[in-house]
């Protein structure tokens, strides 16, 4: 009986180290997961920053304007609105050079 007691016992203590283990195993699978979900995530929050860092500017300009005042100075010289546009293109511009120069510098590590 004791050395039938004894083997029963260093069975169990070997099933609950086994538990232990794929726990642990698991803990890390999870981990790893989430940590990749975590790097997709990340990926796509930088596009739509560089997207909203463009769009925002030209959205509050195109504001001001689509707000029909009356008595907007610019609105009487004829070439207010290609100048509006000439505008909101170089606005445009100068952030997709700012955003590649940033890019640039992350890649680079600073």
């Amino acid at each position: 009986m004791q050395l039938q007691n004894a083997t029963l016992w260093i069975f169990t203590i070997q099933v609950i180290e086994s538990l232990e283990t794929y726990r642990d195993l698991q803990s890390g699978i999870m981990d790893l997961y989430m940590n990749a979900a975590s790097n997709r995530m990340n990926e796509i929050m930088k596009v739509l920053t560089i997207v909203s860092s463009i769009f925002i500017p030209l959205t509050f300009i195109a504001g001001i304007y689509g707000m029909n005042f009356q008595h907007m100075p610019e609105l009487g010289y004829t070439w207010a609105y290609p100048a509006v546009w000439v505008l909101m293109v170089v606005l445009v511009i100068f952030m997709l050079i700012v955003q590649e120069k940033e890019v640039a510098l992350r890649i680079r590590g600073y």
